[in-house]
């Protein structure tokens, strides 16, 4: 009976949510015209966008493709925003990773 109880304990360990994040990544390409100052890859169900995965000193150029890779997430789902050196926001809500990469055009930009 001790036997099954670990056993069922090891089982329900491998199982959890820790156990099955994965490494998952997004391809980012700017199309705006315009170089982006700032990236932020959220899960979607975030309250609030994480931290710039550009720092302080990387510039994504027009034209240009960055690979975000998103490690310890269970889910695929994801919201992606740029800023401009303007100031100007591009947004993609709900993004599929496993599915889609994201081009950000100005047609994304957000007032």
């Amino acid at each position: 009976m001790k036997m099954l109880r670990w056993a069922l304990l090891a089982a329900a360990l491998l199982v959890s949510p820790l156990a099955m994040a994965q490494q998952m990544y997004v391809d980012v390409t700017n199309r705006t015209g315009f170089p982006i100052f700032q990236l932020f890859v959220s899960p979607a169900d975030a309250g609030d966008w994480e931290e710039d995965v550009l720092g302080a000193s990387e510039v994504l150029g027009d034209g240009q493709t960055k690979r975000i890779t998103l490690n310890g997430y269970t889910s695929p789902v994801f919201d992606i925003k740029a800023t401009d050196a303007d100031g100007d926001s591009y947004i993609r809500m709900g993004v599929n990773v496993r599915n889609a990469d994201v081009v950000f055009t100005l047609g994304d930009i957000q007032s």
